[in-house]
């Protein structure tokens, strides 16, 4: 079905309140060339160039989730508080959970998303898809950076996916998006503390500010290639709310006033990266 696409930014409330204000799911696809149209439900009704790009982004996303809890897993007895050591454990339990959802949703393609399943099980630290989950965490600056910027472009993707045309990932995005908001609080009273705190708690401002300088070109770099064909395709199909620019844009506005209001300041965008 094709027709005018609606803005993807917010969707329609209407759809999604009822009288009681209450949230109900949107069975609807809201934005892409096919809006309008009831959501695909299975596997099985997708197109088959929608099906590859469903699998695509579940790959990485479990890849990434798989790969932070390799990267957290060390600091569950070196974090420097109790509370922050609890945190951990439930930073890593999220990630397990979350990791092990993008893996149901590739159970649903068969041989071929199964074969995905135990690739990305047998996978070992650095051999990852995307360059933030090949370092690894050498000091506690690290993890509070990593928490804060990283995390903060993974809540990013999810929010893309919400009410998206697939309606199992759709379904998916509530309860991982409340999760991962511990992640980012958590990054962010991290780097507050150092700042404020210094040794009293861990590290200093310097060490704050040059793990900022280490993460945030990496999670810039997450958002993937500026003119990307496939970020376009899943903005048609109705899976992905914005391209890859134009999220990497809103996440620049958003972190450039916390970090200013942290006490640390944001290189340049264009500052080491990588993937333009």
């Amino acid at each position: 079905m094709s027709g005018p696409t609606p803005s993807p930014s917010t969707p329609p409330t209407s759809k999604i309140l009822n009288e009681g204000g209450t949230i109900q799911p949107v069975r609807e696809i809201l934005w892409g060339t096919a809006a309008g149209a009831h959501k695909y439900e299975t596997a099985e009704e997708l197109p088959a160039d929608m099906a590859k790009l469903v699998v695509k982004l579940m790959v990485v996303q479990a890849d990434t989730e798989f790969a932070s809890i390799q990267q957290h897993r060390p600091w569950l007895d070196r974090a420097p508080t109790l509370e922050d050591r609890w945190i951990e454990s439930r930073i890593i339990a999220d990630e397990a959970r979350h990791g092990l959802q993008a893996c149901r949703i590739l159970r649903d393609f068969g041989e071929a998303g199964q074969r995905y399943i135990d690739e990305l099980l047998s996978k070992r630290e650095g051999e990852h898809k995307l360059d933030a989950f090949n370092m690894k965490f050498d000091l506690w600056s690290d993890v509070g950076a990593f928490t804060c910027f990283v995390d903060r472009v993974g809540v990013y993707q999810l929010r893309a996916f919400q009410e998206c045309s697939y309606g199992p990932l759709a379904r998916a995005m509530p309860l991982m998006l409340s999760e991962e908001q511990l992640h980012l609080n958590f990054g962010t009273s991290v780097l507050r503390r150092m700042v404020q705190d210094g040794p009293k708690y861990c590290g200093s401002k310097e060490e704050a500010q040059a793990a900022v300088e280490k993460w945030y070109p990496r999670a810039l770099d997450m958002f993937g290639h500026s003119n990307s064909e496939t970020s376009r395709r899943a903005v048609e199909y109705g899976l992905k709310r914005w391209t890859n620019e134009e999220a990497r844009a809103r996440y620049i506005q958003e972190v450039t006033g916390l970090t200013a209001g942290i006490g640390l300041a944001l290189p340049p965008p264009e500052f080491d990266r990588r993937v333009l």
